[in-house]
């Protein structure tokens, strides 16, 4: 439940005796209190504009965003269940008319509900897998970061992953650079520097692939792609 925080500012404006005594020049604080008086009113609508935004924004959130995001996490479950099923992919990206929606419906018709935002990483994967690279980009581009240290490198890495596919060397190792530098762990960091390494590879930018493999050695000795890096590491060293 969103929480709404009232804060209230007083100005006390004062002038000492000796001043008013000297008729001393207004000082700053006098300035001040000069321009409150003269745009009191001013003022005031600003200051209600504000609340009525603020009351505007939690109403937004309590009465159109909460219902829609609980809607859409009821609505999801059954194409979730269709993602691993290869025969299921269409299914799971359009879903089934009068009984429940796929995909793509949830990630247009629920925008800015958690629920849509997964929706764009799931609509990015199935896509990557059915070579449609151009829509997987999109739907993985509309995807936000959500501070996952295993779903938010794994959408930039499919990201690489399609420019790859089409040929896009240097988009494609951008990402993958991206995706091992976010939230860097033995599970998927490993994974998108050996693809940067093999991109660096296609584009005979041996030096950048040599930096690539080593850095699994060094970083992530433990992963998978660790126990067999050394041969990757001797590919590039000879092609130098």
């Amino acid at each position: 439940m969103p929480k709404t925080v009232f804060l209230q500012t007083s100005i006390k404006l004062q002038m000492s005796k000796e001043q008013i005594d000297t008729k001393a020049e207004p000082n700053q604080s006098g300035n001040t209190g000069s321009f409150v008086q003269e745009n009191s009113k001013s003022l005031a609508i600003i200051g209600g504009a504000i609340v009525a935004l603020v009351l505007l924004y939690i109403g937004y959130q309590k009465f159109y965003l909460a219902p829609r995001a609980e809607k859409a996490v009821n609505e999801m479950f059954k194409a979730e269940e269709y993602v691993a099923v290869d025969s299921l992919t269409e299914k799971a990206i359009k879903g089934e008319a009068g009984s429940y929606p796929g995909f793509e419906a949830i990630a247009t018709e629920y925008s800015s509900t958690k629920s849509a935002n997964l929706a764009n990483a799931y609509l990015g994967g199935l896509y990557l897998k059915k070579g449609e690279y151009k829509k997987a980009i999109e739907a993985l581009e509309n995807y936000s970061a959500t501070g996952s240290p295993v779903i938010d490198p794994l959408v930039l890495g499919m990201i690489g992953d399609a420019y790859s596919e089409l040929k896009q060397y240097d988009d494609a190792v951008n990402y993958y650079q991206k995706a091992a530098d976010k939230s860097p762990n033995s599970l998927t960091s490993p994974v998108f520097l050996k693809k940067a390494g093999l991109v660096y590879e296609e584009q005979k930018k041996y030096d950048d692939a040599l930096a690539a493999y080593k850095k699994i050695k060094e970083n992530y000795p433990e992963s998978q792609e660790a126990s067999l890096i050394d041969a990757y590491i001797a590919r590039a060293e000879a092609r130098l």
